[in-house]
């Protein structure tokens, strides 16, 4: 329900306090629900499962605990089947690791994140249930609730993670910024690509800030035609472009700019054509 009101939200137009729109705030939404997991389904889970090992309770029949189990088996399994199909298309030949790792839309991870601990869950809570009855112990049962909400806490942090790297402000993809790279010194104009600097604002939306040396020939009037021109091929390669800013800057500067920058430059900003 968080993701969903975190994607209308972040739909919104920009706005003139918000030049760039609201696209981030699904990535603070995402991380609302890493909290809440944590917080909520890991802390309760873990704190039953040691109120039941303090203070066991007597077994009784575990048919109605089966069939519960079964329904929720079934309808999570069903929703996991859709979400690992929706992302295996997105990821392309990517791994998985790697394709959650680098992708900009935090709805398609954390379903599938939430949906596997559930899945994982359950099946914990059934042996879990089993194991009690079988050794005559409810202790175990307890001991499978605290195992539970240690895997909550783990898909929690991990979400959080991730959530917090597109929150701050992650660089689009590589292939992306190659992308860019190339259009721009495809043109005779320009002398070189000082540096290249990217930001999601949104899953599908990139700022980009480009610097590139011009050739000294080139007058004001012929700069701002070729600054348009560039952008309009940008655009059209890379519709995700949301804001582009090209700033005519001498390869030397650059290069002294980034060095004086504090904290070292991204490997990306020193590359050049």
């Amino acid at each position: 329900v968080l993701l969903l009101y975190g994607q209308k939200k972040a739909k919104r137009p920009a706005d003139e306090a918000h030049p760039f729109g609201y696209g981030r705030e699904l990535y603070f939404w995402a991380f609302v629900v890493a909290i809440l997991i944590f917080a909520i389904g890991a802390g309760v889970s873990i704190f039953e499962g040691w109120r039941h090992i303090r203070e066991p309770e007597p077994l009784t029949s575990p048919t109605i605990n089966y069939v519960v189990l079964a329904i929720s088996f079934a309808l999570e399994g069903s929703s996991w089947t859709i979400a690992v199909r929706e992302f295996s298309k997105s990821k392309g030949g990517m791994g998985w690791w790697q394709a959650i790792h680098r992708s900009k839309d935090p709805a398609g991870f954390i379903v599938l994140f939430e949906d596997s601990a559930a899945l994982a869950g359950l099946v914990i809570a059934g042996i879990g249930i089993w194991a009690s009855h079988a050794f005559n112990d409810p202790r175990i049962d307890g001991a499978a609730s605290i195992a539970i909400g240690l895997i909550l806490a783990l898909v929690a942090v991990l979400l959080a993670r991730e959530s917090k790297g597109l929150l701050i402000g992650e660089r689009a993809d590589p292939a992306v910024i190659a992308t860019i790279r190339k259009i721009v010194a495809a043109h005779p104009a320009i002398v070189s690509v000082n540096h290249v600097r990217t930001i999601h604002t949104a899953p599908e939306s990139i700022f980009a800030a480009i610097s590139a040396d011009f050739d000294d020939s080139v007058t004001m009037g012929d700069g701002e035609t070729l600054i348009e021109a560039i952008e309009s091929e940008l655009r059209v390669a890379i519709p995700m472009l949301s804001s582009i800013y090209i700033r005519p800057e001498k390869r030397e500067n650059a290069t002294l700019a980034a060095s004086a920058s504090p904290g070292p430059a991204p490997a990306e900003n020193t590359t050049q054509i």
